[in-house]
């Protein structure tokens, strides 16, 4: 299972995690959650990134990639673990709908 060590906790692919990052809009700055499925972690040392994937409003699906060491997150909390994962890769989810695209 490929996982990453986050702070004092490991995030696993699969996992489903809610990622609070920092926005600035002009002058003012606030906390946004984006909670999603870790669907990929790639490249090593201050290049790693993960990609959280989620099924927005209309049954859309919404990836979006950030660095793991970037200044604009300010936590990442695992809001459930991931079961049995076998692949390293989640890519598979992006061709399911409904209930099968959010569950592994």
């Amino acid at each position: 299972m490929i996982s990453t060590k986050v702070g004092e906790q490991n995030i696993h692919i699969g996992d489903i995690v809610k990622i609070h990052s920092k926005v600035v809009e002009g002058t003012k700055s606030r906390i946004q959650v984006y909670e999603g499925i870790l669907i990929r972690l790639r490249g090593r040392g201050e290049n790693k990134t993960f990609t959280v994937r989620k099924i927005g409003v209309g049954g859309i699906g919404v990836e979006r990639t950030w660095p793991l060491n970037s200044n604009s997150i300010v936590k990442i909390e695992v809001k459930k673990k991931a079961g049995k994962v076998r692949r390293s890769k989640l890519y598979y989810l992006r061709d399911l709908t409904g209930k099968s695209a959010v569950r592994v």
